[in-house]
């Protein structure tokens, strides 16, 4: 009996001891882990650009012209250590997802939003942004190159009118952004998307019938009109998303633009706008 006590006790000392040595042995590959937890390091290669971060005073400056609020997607193209998501989503209340091709990146930043306390707000998938399905942002968010600002052009002006688009330090080439602003010596643009005006509508409504024929190019328009048959003068076409402003012999016209119909008001009412023909 006495033999047999001492074996089991040799066995759970033994049992202890290797219990102990996995537990060292865990603790140490998770303290080397965290040692070894990925840190970007700015100019880094990526698919299509150098990583080099946005300074945290023009993510604040850049969400703030495109005024975001809580019921805002805002979705940044190549989000990199997620400083724009968790910031949209942290101090602006929005809703935020990053579109980043690294995923050690990606990783980084939701381990960010998880510390910031955001992580169901701000999201983050790898993927590629020329190949991704961004139409449901309502804010749009990049630092890329002018070529990769020119690629995804066509694919922006057809998001939805009122869509608001801010880039750092690149333009969209000819399309004129609606405000410039900058700080820390950085520059941000600010473009709104415009909706498709360009064609021959039929205007009635403020006491006369009236014909226009709009020409646009991006959010700037130009045009010709009639009144009653007569040639009429045409002035100070502008849109600001699905916004429309012009001004017939004088007379201003504001109306908001849905697909093929306008409605808003003119000196003496309201009016109503068809289009006839693009």
């Amino acid at each position: 009996m006495h033999s047999n006590w001492r074996a089991a006790s040799v066995v759970a000392l033994t049992l202890l001891s290797s219990a102990i040595a996995l537990s060292g042995t865990a603790a140490a590959q998770t303290t080397a882990a965290a040692a070894k937890e990925y840190t970007p390091s700015v100019g880094q290669e990526g698919k299509d650009v150098i990583w080099v971060p946005t300074p945290q005073s023009l993510v604040e400056r850049m969400l703030t012209m495109a005024q975001v609020k809580p019921t805002d997607y805002v979705i940044d193209l190549g989000s990199g250590d997620g400083r724009t998501v968790i910031t949209a989503a942290k101090k602006f209340g929005a809703t935020a997802l990053g579109i980043e091709y690294n995923p050690d990146m990606v990783e980084l930043a939701k381990r960010a939003a998880e510390k910031e306390g955001v992580a169901g707000k701000a999201q983050f998938m790898k993927a590629d942004i020329f190949q991704t399905d961004f139409s449901k942002a309502t804010v749009l968010t990049m630092y890329l190159l002018p070529s990769l600002n020119l690629k995804l052009r066509p694919t922006i002006l057809n998001l939805k009118p009122g869509t608001r688009v801010v880039s750092h330090a690149f333009t969209m080439d000819d399309w004129q952004p609606d405000q410039v602003d900058s700080s820390e010596g950085r520059t941000a643009y600010l473009w709104i998307v415009p909706a498709k005006v360009a064609g021959t509508w039929k205007l009635d409504g403020g006491g006369r019938n009236a014909e226009a024929t709009f020409t646009q190019q991006y959010q700037n328009i130009g045009g010709s009109a009639k009144v009653d048959g007569k040639v009429a003068q045409f002035s100070s076409g502008k849109l600001r998303g699905d916004t429309i402003t012009f001004a017939i012999d004088g007379r201003e016209y504001t109306g908001r633009v849905a697909g093929d119909k306008i409605e808003g008001t003119v000196a003496g009412g309201k009016f109503t706008a068809t289009r006839s023909g693009s």
